[in-house]
């Protein structure tokens, strides 16, 4: 697995989000810069802190134009039971086979403590 680093083009992706609306990188980046985050699993204890930080970050990110994405294998169903009980105000992507994560070189074993 090859990690993307600076300087690196990102690769392009169409993904439907929460919603089930499709979201293309290349389009949104048209409009400003795009952060893109990775999460293993909506609802998980992590996951909620980091969504809920971005969450909670918006007005900062859109003095900047930035888009925010947040990818998980997670089904849109479930991505959209996220998005409401934490009142997420950016979109969730749902990447079901991990296409995307292995394209960016973000999904792999987890490695803890060694």
């Amino acid at each position: 697995m090859q990690t993307l680093v600076k300087g690196d083009t990102a690769p392009n992706f169409t993904l439907s989000d929460q919603y089930g609306n499709s979201h293309n990188l290349k389009d949104a980046l048209k409009s400003g810069p795009v952060l893109v985050y990775f999460y293993p699993k909506a609802s998980t204890p992590g996951c909620t802190v980091q969504a809920c930080g971005l969450r909670d970050s918006k007005a900062d990110l859109e003095q900047h134009n930035v888009t925010v994405f947040g990818i998980s294998p997670d089904p849109v169903a479930k991505l959209l039971r996220f998005s409401d009980k934490q009142e997420l105000n950016f979109t969730l992507l749902s990447d079901e086979d991990h296409a995307i994560a292995d394209a960016f070189g973000v999904w792999g074993e987890k490695n803890r403590y060694g």
